[in-house]
């Protein structure tokens, strides 16, 4: 579930998604309180995952101020799916031939249908 952040990430996982942001660091990018950040992950809107016992956002998850689109409704599916916040990012920043690219890249570069129907895809 993506509202307790407790998964722990392994170190394949961590290098994936590169930079990291704390909640905090997460909250001054977005330009809002840092409670609204743990609420956007209660909603879905945003995942963090622990690293170093902290809750981290991967830091490709903001671009221009603001979450990237497509991102909360691909969170969504990949749940419905019955992923867990870790294999989550892993299925984000792991290359897909097919895309091409990572689907976190096709989500920045406003490519999110093509990312929604291959999560979708997982669900079957």
């Amino acid at each position: 579930m993506h509202a307790t952040v407790d998964s722990a990430l392994d170190p394949r996982t961590d290098a994936l998604a590169g930079e990291w942001l704390s909640l905090r660091e997460t909250a001054e990018r977005l330009g809002i309180k840092p409670n609204r950040i743990k609420q956007l992950i209660s909603e879905h809107r945003l995942l963090a995952v622990r690293r170093e016992g902290e809750p981290m956002v991967p830091a490709a998850f903001i671009k221009d101020g603001q979450v990237i689109k497509g991102l909360p409704g691909t969170l969504t599916l990949l749940s419905d799916a019955g992923f867990d916040d870790v294999e989550t990012v892993r299925w984000l920043f792991t290359a897909d031939d097919t895309l091409p690219g990572t689907p976190v890249d096709a989500l920045t570069e406003n490519r999110g249908t093509e990312v929604r129907r291959r999560a979708q895809a997982l669900a079957f």
